[in-house]
Formats: C-alpha cells, structure tokens, sequence
C-alpha cells in the first residue's frame, strides 16, 4: 500500500492533566501517515484520485487548537478518526502527538502517542 506522509505539524494546544497546562498551553507537533492506493492519482495527476493532504492538516489543526484534552491520546484518536470519516481513499493512517514540554521531572526529548487505525 502505498502512503502520503505528513511530519512535524506543529500547533499551540491546550491538552493535559494539569491545570496548568489546559491554562497556559503548549506546543504540540503532529506526524500523520495516510495508508491508501495512489496508483490512480500518479497515472491521472487529478487531485481526487487522493487525499488532499492542505485538507488533512486543516483537521490536524482543527483538533490540536481546538477543545483542550486531558490526555494525548485523545488528540491522536479524534485526528485518526477525523481522517478514516472525511477522506474515503484513506485505508489506514497512524498518528503520533508528540508532546516535547510535556511535565516530567527530568531531562528528555519529546513524550509522543501514536494510534494506527484501520476501516473495518
């Protein structure tokens, strides 16, 4: 199968445990990877054959800077589901939410999730 890969979307979000966190905000950074047959759209070259992917970020987007969630995986779950509902090429798709000032007491590089969900 063949993929559309969209890395490092980065957004301000509201997300997490703490209240801190939901009043202040923080910067999010988001990986899709859209499974789906692409062959119809190399050989046509016509948008349709695909999934828009100026489309997929505007529901990244949406989702992100959007209702505040307690918890990462929540973002990275609606934005899977998001994805399998408005773009029907789309077969499967992974999703990471990476959190990288995400309030651990230590030094680290990033907290993420991913979530992989297919059409049944």
């Amino acid at each position: 199968m063949d993929k559309i890969k969209l890395t490092g979307l980065n957004f301000y979000g509201y997300h997490g445990v703490l209240p801190e966190e939901q009043q202040m905000g923080q910067e999010f950074s988001v990986d899709v990877s859209m499974y789906l047959d692409l062959q119809e759209a190399g050989k046509t070259d016509k948008l349709e054959a695909t999934a828009n992917y100026a489309e997929v970020y505007t529901v990244v987007k949406k989702v992100v800077e959007g209702q505040p969630r307690k918890l990462i995986e929540s973002v990275g779950e609606e934005i899977a589901q998001l994805i399998l509902r408005d773009f029907a090429q789309v077969q499967k798709v992974r999703v990471t939410v990476h959190k990288p000032h995400a309030p651990l007491p230590g030094v680290f590089t990033d907290a993420s999730i991913s979530v992989v969900r297919s059409r049944s």
